[in-house]
């Protein structure tokens, strides 16, 4: 199959035009960005740099839309069989939709299909299934009213997503929006854009109506910025850096105090105690949850708490797990560990590495630039010792494979350094003893907390963090909180 995957990178068709009121077009002032692959530097394509004259045409056609309630106003079940039906040809169209990624961003094929594409699809969907079961509701007034509480579409939104998981992050904004009855403005990542604009393209094959759902690639500074300002989009929802987390909410507030939704970085803590049940388990899925995805991921456990009498035997276990981690080919289907996303990315994570050490820090294993001769963007996954709490590869989000392990000999010095940093995504606890676990699970400050394993997911269960790792939840019915309206209708009887 290696072959294969090859062979159809070669043949791949890619267009890189904007997706606006149902059709392909290029950015109105005519501008273009180049599409590079971290794999081997190849240019996959030329894309659409859109900016405000854009945002604005995208905007008047999802408004439009909106108004005439060609989407809206659909019966829910007929809005479900659409959401279905695009669900339905990213499964057809799963190979496609892998290569796209994995050429794009340069993860390995093996997870785009069997992981991105799978997720994706099952969102959409889920939120498809979910358009005809959800009820409103009567509220207990007195005998002589009758007071409707009822969930309303809140209108336009725009959805602005990272490079790390295009597809999946796609359809955790647009899943629920579109199954609210909104129109949906999406911005890719200017590093990833290709698997959303081929979305779009599904979704109007499933028979989306035009201007319900537009895509315009661009750069943050540039679209995403015209759409945080525009005064006619009612609800932003954005995924990324906490940095421009907070710029997109300071937008919303300058503009027109639009609904602003944000999920963003992490230093998720991953505390293993000395009576965890199975210690070959807790090695195995500590590294394999901060190495998947090349560790661009927000909820990686890039801390990694280690009680003192079981440090050594952890340690030798996880060194023992390091080669099958080393970066490959991403379309080799063996590859379980492939590019970062684009040549900054790599200078971050590199210039973390160079931090660590000279803080201090004991590389273990990695530490390096790798693969450097396929033209391609690669870091050996890297793990330091000796990291104390103070050190920045402890304290600030990496997004890269690299992992920083402390010791601790009181458990609660431990939960107050996982507590210590501005963010609150995610963290886990591995211990035998469930009292013990669920105490700690109660004292993390984080979103989700793990429980003798790590990463465990699925649609029906919410995705979000504390504190500056954001608000508002992705996934599961708490989702529609985000993207529709309350109202309340007093009758009188």
């Amino acid at each position: 199959m290696t072959n294969s995957w090859h062979e159809r990178a070669e043949t791949v068709q890619i267009d890189g035009r904007a997706v606006i009121d149902g059709k392909r077009v290029d950015a109105v002032e005519g501008a273009r960005f180049d599409c590079l692959s971290p794999i081997d530097g190849r240019k996959l394509a030329e894309v659409a740099r859109c900016g405000a004259p854009d945002v604005d045409a995208a905007v008047i056609s999802a408004r439009t839309a909106f108004e005439d309630g060609r989407w809206a106003g659909m019966a829910p079940a007929a809005r479900k069989r659409v959401l279905i039906k695009l669900a339905d040809l990213m499964l057809e169209h799963r190979d496609e939709l892998a290569l796209l990624e994995t050429l794009d961003m340069g993860k390995p094929i093996r997870y785009s299909r069997s992981v991105d594409v799978q997720a994706a699809q099952n969102c959409i969907r889920w939120y498809g299934e979910a358009i005809d079961k959800i009820y409103d509701q009567v509220a207990p007034t007195s005998q002589d009213s009758l007071a409707l509480i009822t969930r309303e579409p809140v209108g336009v939104v725009a959805a602005v997503i990272p490079w790390n998981y295009p597809m999946i992050m796609a359809a955790w904004k647009i899943g629920p929006a579109l199954a609210s009855g909104n129109s949906v403005v999406l911005k890719p990542s200017e590093k990833a854009p290709l698997t959303s604009l081929r979305l779009a393209e599904l979704a109007l094959e499933a028979g989306l109506p035009a201007g319900v759902f537009n895509v315009l690639p661009g750069y943050g500074d540039e679209a995403g910025k015209a759409l945080a300002l525009h005064m006619d989009v009612d609800c932003i929802a954005f995924t990324g850096s906490t940095r421009v987390g907070k710029q997109i909410l300071q937008m919303a507030g300058q503009s027109n105090l639009k609904r602003a939704w944000t999920e963003l970085g992490g230093k998720s803590a991953n505390i293993v105690c000395a009576d965890c049940p199975d210690l070959d388990a807790a090695v195995a899925g500590s590294i394999g949850a901060i190495y998947f995805n090349q560790g661009e991921s927000c909820n990686a456990p890039s801390r990694l708490f280690v009680e003192a009498s079981i440090r050594d035997a952890f340690l030798d276990k996880a060194l023992a797990l390091m080669p099958q981690y080393a970066p490959g080919d991403p379309l080799d289907e063996s590859t379980i560990m492939g590019a970062i996303a684009d040549a900054a990315q790599l200078q971050t994570v590199l210039g973390y590495i160079e931090d660590g050490k000279a803080a201090g820090a004991r590389v273990l294993a990695g530490g390096a630039r790798a693969r450097e001769a396929s033209g391609g963007l690669y870091v050996e996954p890297t793990l330091f010792d000796g990291v104390r709490h103070d050190m920045r590869i402890a304290r600030e989000e990496i997004f890269g494979p690299v992992l920083s392990v402390l010791t601790f000999t009181d458990l609660d010095e431990a939960v107050r350094q996982a507590n210590g940093t501005p963010y609150g995504l995610q963290a886990a606890v591995w211990s035998a003893d469930m009292s013990k676990a669920i105490r700690t699970a109660r004292k993390l400050r984080a979103g989700t907390v793990h429980v003798n394993q790590y990463d465990n997911d699925d649609i029906t269960v919410p995705f979000g963090g504390y504190k500056q790792s954001g608000n508002g939840r992705d996934k599961s019915l708490h989702a529609f909180d985000k993207y529709t309206e309350l109202k309340t209708t007093w009758i009188q009887v």
